[in-house]
């Protein structure tokens, strides 16, 4: 017999379920630092006998920083998605840094993604394809909302080419706080758009590299949410 005091369609598993939706998983890449700050949390206590609210909202507050989301990408094609969540910061065209193997001798356009410390710290595949090359670069940490950012910080680059031809570059960037990058992607995987591939830990910057004649469907100040959002259709292939 059922109990009263339980809402018609709810049971068990169901709320279980809502609650899975509410609290998104965290990457694999946060788990060491979500262990290290519970850790550390668990010493001040046993040591000072204090600090158990604060060791607790530490811990949470990184958890949370390492939050991976469940995002559906519009049923859309000939469009590239955001590979992160954040604020457009920029909108231009520049040559194409040199480790992404495009020619840098033509300008191609850019948008610029600032992530702040409360943005969800994953990056997306912006659209279906195989990766055709990552490349590492070391570099400093400035404030990623810095355009010479691109340049300068550490950074890391993919470029991905789609079943007709057309190449997109997307580069992690590291940002003032931000000491390393996780890349999963290797050359030639084969990956789909919304896809998690990376992440980004602590204050950051993602740039996408778009093919000439693709047309930017984002302004600057706009927010983007990462396997969602349309920045910018492709030009026609041929």
């Amino acid at each position: 017999m059922s109990d009263p005091a339980v809402p018609s369609g709810f049971s068990p598993r169901h709320v279980a379920g809502l609650v899975r939706e509410a609290i998104p998983p965290m990457h694999p890449g946060g788990r060491p630092i979500v262990a290290a700050v519970a850790l550390a949390a668990g010493l001040v206590r046993a040591l000072s006998g204090r600090g158990t609210a604060t060791g607790l909202l530490a811990t949470a507050a990184t958890a949370a920083f390492f939050r991976n989301p469940h995002r559906v990408p519009p049923p859309r094609t000939g469009v590239v998605l955001a590979p992160a969540d954040g604020t457009v910061a920029t909108v231009s065209e520049v040559p194409p840094p040199p480790e992404l193997g495009l020619p840098v001798d033509v300008p191609v356009p850019r948008v610029s993604v600032f992530l702040s410390v409360l943005d969800v710290h994953t990056q997306r595949v912006p659209l279906d394809g195989r990766v055709v090359a990552v490349e590492y670069s070391p570099g400093v940490f400035l404030s990623a909302d810095l355009d010479k950012a691109s340049e300068d910080n550490e950074r890391n680059s993919v470029l991905l080419e789609t079943a007709g031809g057309a190449r997109v570059g997307v580069v992690q960037i590291a940002g003032l706080l931000a000491r390393r990058i996780v890349c999963d992607l290797a050359p030639g995987d084969e990956v789909a758009a919304g896809e998690t591939f990376g992440l980004i830990r602590f204050g950051s910057r993602v740039d996408t590299y778009l093919p000439p004649g693709s047309r930017v469907e984002v302004a600057v100040g706009q927010r983007t949410v990462g396997g969602e959002t349309v920045l910018a259709a492709l030009p026609p292939v041929g």
